[in-house]
C-alpha cells in the first residue's frame, strides 16, 4: 500500500516537528497497519531518558489525534527499542 500525496505531506511534517522537538530521536521507517488499513505506523527511535519518552508520548499522540481530527488519517507513532520492536503505541 502506497501513501497519497496528502498522506506523505502530514507524514513529512509530523517526523519534522518530531525530531525538531525531540532532537534525541530519529524517524526509521513507516508501514501499513497490519490492524488496518487505514493505519499507518511510524516508527521512531526510542529516547534513553524515561521523562524525554514521557515527553515523546505525549507529544506524538496530541500531533496524531490533531491529524486524525483535522484530515481523517490515522498514524500511529511508535518509539522503538535497538532491535525494531515496538515499545509502546501511541
Amino acid at each position: 500500500m502506497q501513501l497519497n500525496f496528502k498522506q506523505q505531506e502530514l507524514v513529512d511534517q509530523l517526523v519534522k516537528d518530531i525530531e525538531t522537538k525531540f532532537p534525541e530521536v530519529k524517524f526509521v521507517s513507516i508501514e501499513p497497519s497490519p490492524e488496518s488499513i487505514n493505519s499507518w505506523w511510524l516508527d521512531f527511535t526510542k529516547p534513553d531518558d524515561e521523562d524525554r519518552f514521557a515527553a515523546l508520548i505525549e507529544y506524538a499522540g496530541a500531533r496524531a489525534m490533531d491529524i486524525l481530527l483535522d484530515y481523517g488519517h490515522h498514524f500511529v507513532v511508535l518509539p522503538v527499542v535497538e532491535n525494531g520492536k515496538a515499545a509502546v503505541a501511541v
